[in-house]
Formats: C-alpha cells, structure tokens, sequence
C-alpha cells in the first residue's frame, strides 16, 4: 500500500517536472520564432503600397535572378532568387511591440517608407516613431514603431525556393540589394 502511493507520487512529480519543461520550452519557440520572422508571412499577394516608385537603373533587373546572401527566415541564405520588382525608397529597420500582445520585435527588417502611416515626404531618422501600415507579420500592422535604422536604396520583391526544401516564396516584400549577389 506504501508503494503503490509512493509510486503515485513520484508519478505526479515526475509528470509535473515534465509538463512545466515542455511547457516553457514551448514559450521560447515561439518567443525565438516571433524574433527570428518565423511569424512573417513568406509570400505575398504581390501587392505595392501606393506611391512606391520603379527603380529607374536597378542592378538586377525584373526577371533577372541572384543569389539572397542574408536570412531573414530559414531557407533564404543561398537561395536562387527570381526578381519580381525593382523600387527606388527608403528602408528602415525597426523595433515594435505586436498589436497581438507577444514580445517586443527588435530591427525587423525591412520596412519601407510607403509602409508607414503618415511618414511624410522625406526620410524618418533613427529614433524616429511611426506606425506600421502593413502585415509583413502577425500583430505588425496598427504597430506603434521606432526606427532602428533608415537608408535611401533599391529594394527587391523577390520569388523563390527556399535552400531548406519548404515551399516556394512568391513576391516575398523585402529584399535589399546588398542583400544579393549575382547569380552564377
């Protein structure tokens, strides 16, 4: 009778020791996958903001392919891309918390300045706050933001097949061009 209670209870303690593990395990997942773009919807319906400009003399022109040289997600290091759209703008980088609730994004990359709500003509500089008019990621778009970095550059939509077999990206919404290399 002893035993059968002493195995019950190190079955219970065992069981909550175990729980309480897979449990915040599951917490850091998603708190690394919101911070790494895990969250961030890869494809795109292809769809510009308004008043985004053609890039006049874009290295790599619409239809032309490169190599991505940056991870912005699993799977994009190294991945042939295939140019979908070529735009003159400025990038930022910056840092929000989720309209959703979930833990402050830092230097998100990229947004660009048609992306923004009121941003005005000219550039915003770092420090700057804004808000996000956009969904690149859940809980981004009605985000209050500042900006991390700003950069006036040609900016790439961009379709391709990620290096990790998962499955196609099209008119993926940003890439920069130090961000690709020509393809081989």
């Amino acid at each position: 009778m002893k035993l059968s209670k002493l195995l019950i209870a190190l079955l219970s303690i065992t069981t909550a020791i175990f729980l309480t593990a897979c449990s915040g395990e599951e917490e850091k997942s998603k708190t690394e996958d919101h911070n790494s773009h895990a969250n961030m919807e890869h494809s795109g319906s292809g769809e510009l903001p308004e008043g985004l400009q053609e890039a006049s003399d874009p290295t790599y022109k619409v239809g032309s392919k490169a190599i991505i040289t940056d991870d912005h997600m699993p799977g994009m290091d190294g991945a042939e891309a295939t140019i979908v759209g070529a735009y003159d703008t400025v990038v930022y980088s910056l840092s929000y918390d989720p309209t959703n609730g979930g833990d402050r994004v830092e230097q998100h990359k990229w947004v660009i300045h048609e992306e923004l709500l009121d941003a005005g003509d000219g550039p915003l500089k770092p420090g700057d706050e804004a808000t996000i008019n956009t969904d690149h990621m859940e809980g981004m778009k009605g985000a209050k933001a500042v900006i991390d970095s700003a950069e006036e550059m040609t900016v790439y939509m961009v379709d391709f097949t990620p290096t990790d077999g998962s499955e196609k990206v099209t008119n993926h919404q940003w890439v920069t061009e130090d961000e690709l290399s020509p393809a081989k």
